[in-house]
């Protein structure tokens, strides 16, 4: 009697061979880095005083005609961040505060509120830029030789940083003071402000003690 022939099952080899895939992983790779490099951040970006630094001397020696000090303060309200109760800053809580010259604790009328954003009569912008016209005349006759092209873009931008520093223009030192009910979008606001208004002269500050005492006769509550 004849054997049956068992027919041999094949066996396929399942291994899969990538090595086509490593010149797609480089192209996908070459791709995405050169795409993030030119997309534009979204973070936001902190306008930190760096044109000029202010010794503590010359903050004491600035004359009452160029110092100007902005107190930033606000109201903490109780919200609910999570699940969780937390006290927290609003920007439409925030209020800002300003004197000129030397903190003057006798003379309330010489410590003033002030609006952010904007211009017109009562707001920050309108008091800047009264303060620094001389730059600002100066910045806006070099903008106008830019648009006409008969200034490069580079040097527009170095003749309008040698502006900002030229010391015989008149020129103001911002104080920027914050409580600590302050907001922080308040804050940066304020410092927006600076870059707005081509001031040269500025930085952050501690609240004095001439300080809480003029925001406590405002009745703001500090603690």
């Amino acid at each position: 009697m004849a054997k049956k022939d068992k027919s041999r099952q094949k066996k396929f080899d399942t291994r899969i061979d990538f090595t086509p895939m490593v010149d797609m992983n480089m192209l996908l790779i070459t791709f995405f880095m050169l795409c993030t490099t030119m997309i534009k951040s979204q973070t936001l970006q902190l306008a930190l005083p760096t044109n000029e630094k202010i010794e503590q001397e010359e903050q004491n020696q600035a004359k009452a005609s160029e110092a100007i000090t902005f107190i930033v303060t606000g109201k903490l309200t109780e919200v609910n961040v999570g699940g969780k109760m937390m006290e927290i800053s609003k920007p439409a809580d925030g209020r800002v505060f300003y004197y000129e010259g030397q903190a003057d604790t006798e003379n309330p009328d010489a410590f003033k509120e002030i609006k952010l954003g904007g211009g017109g009569e009562g707001y920050i912008r309108t008091v800047l830029q009264e303060r620094n016209k001389e730059v600002l005349a100066e910045i806006k006759k070099l903008k106008e030789r830019w648009k006409k092209g008969e200034i490069h873009d580079s040097t527009y931008q170095a003749l309008a940083e040698k502006a900002r520093n030229n010391e015989n223009y008149k020129r103001p030192v911002v104080m920027i003071k914050a409580t600590a009910n302050a907001s922080y979008a308040d804050v940066v606001s304020v410092l927006d402000e600076m870059q707005i208004n081509n001031i040269s002269r500025y930085q952050l500050e501690r609240l004095s003690a001439d300080d809480s005492t003029m925001l406590k006769n405002k009745g703001i509550n500090l603690e």
